[in-house]
């Protein structure tokens, strides 16, 4: 029993980081109906710049974290004048194919910036069990995982509290139900969606330090943004509630997974057993546990 709630606290740790990216995904789509396949890139982007800021200036931990939060801003807002603003009212695939020439976009130019090497991220984090744990119940649980999780949460909290109960995030709201109804009471849409971005490059930048810090800073953070997709089936696209509760539903079940139904399998079932289960989620539920039905009327 010790050895399975071990598994499934490292499960929802890992969930909780999860979703932290899928937040991201969350943020745009709710204030602009865009999917942004691009925000892969950002945490990449993101993490690179702040090593490669780290390595060129040797300037304090706190500065370095300034400078590049600033960098990200600037992108968010970039993006979104720059590409996104002029293909407003077109159809939602071209807006999607534009997010994806994005991605690769950011990815290359964050290499031509800072190199194509791994780097290490040390945020003086050690990846050690946390002793308390052990000594009382036995149980194996990494410091590194329970401080980057309550760090994910507690930035997944204050959005959901900025969302729900700021005059900003009712504003926020207005527009991801109704674009021109929003505009016909007097909320300044491009303000809002340079704000919506802007806050997407600052999760990113947290996303990026975290799983920068756990799997080292190199291109394969770009493919944390996919593991996302299953939590948003499962949570729903536009719910920041569904994030959290799909990210740990994604993170429990495939450690679960790789441990009790890997020895059967086969090994490697925790890169692909998320996907499955939110393709039979979809079969259920397309909308996801969160998100609201849409019914259309011929």
């Amino acid at each position: 029993m010790q050895f399975f709630f071990e598994v499934l606290i490292g499960g929802l740790l890992a969930g909780v980081m999860y979703s932290l990216v899928a937040l991201g995904f969350v943020l745009i789509y709710k204030a602009s109906g865009v999917f942004n396949f691009a925000q892969g890139g950002m945490v990449f982007f993101a993490a690179l710049t702040f090593v490669g800021l780290q390595e060129k200036t040797g300037m304090p931990f706190w500065v370095v974290l300034a400078l590049t939060l600033a960098v990200m801003v600037v992108l968010g807002i970039a993006i979104e004048r720059v590409v996104l603003r002029p293909l407003v009212n077109q159809p939602q695939i071209t807006l999607f194919m534009a997010t994806i020439g994005l991605a690769f976009f950011i990815e290359g130019l964050a290499q031509i910036i800072w190199g194509t090497e791994v780097r290490r991220l040390d945020l003086g984090l050690q990846d050690e069990p946390i002793g308390t744990l052990m000594d009382r119940f036995g149980i194996l649980v990494s410091k590194f995982d329970l401080i980057a999780a309550l760090v994910a949460g507690v930035l997944v909290a204050v959005l959901a509290v900025f969302f729900n109960k700021t005059r900003i995030g009712r504003a926020l709201r207005a527009v991801a139900d109704d674009h021109q109804a929003a505009l016909a009471v007097g909320i300044p849409l491009k303000q809002i969606w340079a704000i919506v971005w802007s806050v997407a490059g600052f999760v990113a930048l947290v996303a990026g330090l975290l799983w920068g810090a756990r799997n080292g800073v190199q291109f394969a953070l770009t493919f944390v943004a996919l593991k996302a997709l299953p939590v948003l089936i499962l949570g729903g696209f536009e719910s920041i509630l569904g994030a959290i509760v799909g990210g740990l539903i994604i993170g429990a079940a495939e450690k679960l997974a790789e441990v009790y139904l890997g020895p059967h399998i086969g090994g490697g079932i925790e890169g692909w057993f998320a996907y499955m289960l939110a393709l039979l989620f979809l079969l259920v539920r397309p909308e996801g546990l969160f998100g609201e039905k849409h019914i259309d009327r011929v």
